[in-house]
Formats: C-alpha cells, sequence, structure tokens
C-alpha cells in the first residue's frame, strides 16, 4: 500500500504522460488548464487506493482514476457556468480565461474523454466500469438539478437535502472506491461494501463541509467561512435551524435568507448565532458523527486483512479532520 501523497504523485504523472498536443487548440487547452489546476484529487486517489486494498497493482487503476477525475472536473467547468462563478482554485474559471461556449464545448469533451479511459479494461471489467460511470453521472446531473430547484424552494425537507447531497457529492466518492474493486475483480460484496463506504463518508464529508462554511477556520478552510449565508444556501445547517427554532426566530431567519446586503458581516454573525442556539449546529456534527459511523460499519464486513481495514478508518478519520 502506498501514502495520500504518493498515490497523489502517480496520479499527477500518469495525467502528464497522457496529454498530447492536439487540434484545435480551443478545445484541449481549456481541458489541460483545467486539470492542472490540480487539488488534492481525492476521488481518484480512492480509485487507486481501493485497487490495492483488494490487492490488484495501482497501476492497473490508473486509467479508471483518470477518468474519475476528468469526469469530476468536467462537473466543475459546467457548474462555473451555471453559477456564473469568476475563481476556481484561486484562479480564473474555464469560461471566464476563454469564453462560455469554448466553456461548454471543452465540458463536453471531458465527459467523453472519461468513458475513453475505459476502453484500456477487457470487455468484462469496461463493461462494470462503464454501466456503474453512466449511472453515477446522471446521478450527480440530478443532484445537480435538485440543488438549483432547491434555491427557488422554501419547503426542502432534510431527507431532499441528504439525497441531494447524496447525488451531487458522495455517489462519486463511492463510485470511485468501488472502480478500484472492480478492476482488481473482488467479490461483488466486497465491491458494495466499499461503494457504501464511500457513500457514507461522502455524506459525512459534505456535511462536514456545510458546518465548516459557517463555524471554519478562515485561514484552513480554503473557502470564504460564511459563504453558503450570503449565498442564502438551505444548507443541512439552516433545514435544522428552521425545524427547531421559536416562531420569531423562524421568521427572522426565513427574512436573512432572503436578503442580500452589501455589508454582510453582521448577516453572518446573526445566523451563526441561530444556527447555535437553535441546536441546529450540534445536530450537524452529530450527524457527521453518525454518518462516519457508518462508514466505518461496512469495514467490519469486508474481506479485506485487519491492517486494510485500519488503513481504510485512518483514511476517514483524517478526510474529517476528527476522530469518532
Amino acid at each position: 500500500m502506498h501514502t495520500i501523497s504518493q498515490y497523489q504523485k502517480f496520479l499527477a504523472d500518469y495525467l502528464q504522460s497522457q496529454y498530447e498536443s492536439k487540434e484545435p487548440k480551443n478545445l484541449y487547452e481549456p481541458i489541460h488548464y483545467i486539470l492542472d489546476l490540480g487539488g488534492k484529487r481525492i476521488r481518484p486517489v480512492l480509485t487507486l487506493m481501493a485497487a490495492e486494498i483488494f490487492d490488484a497493482d495501482y497501476k492497473k487503476a490508473l486509467p479508471a482514476a483518470l477518468a474519475v477525475e476528468v469526469f469530476h472536473n468536467f462537473s466543475l467547468v459546467h457548474d462555473d457556468i451555471m453559477d456564473d462563478a469568476p475563481l476556481r482554485r484561486g484562479k480564473e474559471t474555464v469560461h471566464e480565461k476563454w469564453d462560455l461556449n469554448t466553456g461548454i464545448l471543452s465540458g463536453d469533451a471531458m465527459l467523453i474523454l472519461a468513458y475513453q479511459y475505459f476502453e484500456q479494461y477487457e470487455p468484462a471489467v469496461f463493461r462494470d466500469l462503464a454501466k456503474l460511470f453512466s449511472k453515477t453521472a446522471l446521478e450527480v446531473c440530478e443532484g445537480q438539478q435538485w440543488d438549483v430547484d432547491f434555491e427557488k424552494r422554501n419547503d426542502v425537507t432534510i431527507p431532499e437535502y441528504l439525497k441531494m447531497i447524496q447525488y451531487k457529492t458522495a455517489v462519486l466518492v463511492a463510485a470511485a472506491m468501488k472502480m478500484g474493486a472492480i478492476i482488481a475483480e473482488t467479490t461483488v460484496e466486497n465491491a458494495d461494501l466499499i461503494y457504501d463506504f464511500g457513500l457514507n463518508l461522502g455524506l459525512a464529508f459534505q456535511l462536514q463541509d456545510d458546518y465548516l462554511d459557517a463555524f471554519g477556520n478562515p485561514e484552513t478552510f480554503g473557502k470564504q467561512v460564511g459563504g453558503d449565508i450570503i449565498e442564502n444556501k438551505k444548507t443541512y445547517l439552516y433545514l435544522k435551524a428552521m425545524a427547531f427554532s421559536s416562531e420569531k426566530d423562524a421568521m427572522e431567519l426565513t427574512h436573512l435568507f432572503s436578503i442580500h446586503p452589501e455589508d454582510s458581516s453582521d448577516k453572518i454573525e446573526v445566523v451563526k448565532e441561530l444556527f447555535n442556539s437553535s441546536g441546529a449546529a450540534k445536530a450537524t456534527q452529530d450527524a457527521i458523527h453518525d454518518f462516519t459511523f457508518l462508514a466505518f460499519q461496512t469495514l467490519d464486513k469486508m474481506k479485506i486483512s485487519a491492517d486494510k481495514k485500519e488503513m481504510l478508518r485512518n483514511f476517514g478519520e483524517n478526510l474529517m479532520g476528527r476522530k469518532v
């Protein structure tokens, strides 16, 4: 087994080896640009890690891992267009650096390229990878649409929100891990269990992201703290606060999430106080704990060695930044 940083290096080297100068440049250069912005590349790392967990050489999983990374970045290119976002990882977004049409077309090409990486596998493995990938890609689109729909609704429920983040975020984490299992040709049971591990960890990770957006350390969070509050996003924190608050506090929260003041600092502080006083902050921390615990429960059922179970547990604990 290797370390996370080693997997990241293996993937970065493989990515560079795949680049070739192709025409038209305005189709391919934006693809290289967004992929070179980096990030932690957690999803493809999970594919490499899962392959080794089930006794396959990580090199065998590199094409599938890159497919996951290319797809993830395709979704970011199109998300940035939908959000009219100027920056991604501190750099200009593709549609800002080039133009809207280039962003759409390069994103489309990335989705096709992702599928092409699966062609390097034998027919039976290719079939299983492509089937899982198609299902996951469609679910990510469904999750994104729910996210857009929820912005216009005031009656979003907790189960609806959890389903949205499951599809928008968690299924790709889960699929990335299951792809490693498919490539290693482990049992169906092991492949399903590693999927469940990734799914629950992905849900915990997204809920933690919601929590840190309000209560994180600005120096370590990597994004603007209070961004979801500024944008009036109805996160798990908001929905729990609405469910737990008195009628007066709920009305204040509804009002605060309907305005866009020029200076949002007061709004952020009042909302955070309501999140705390209502019990929503603690309820969110409890949910993070619960989903992480569900992920770890799957490890007990997995037919792998104790040291590999411990490695997955350590990875989950490090990803969540806390011991559970």
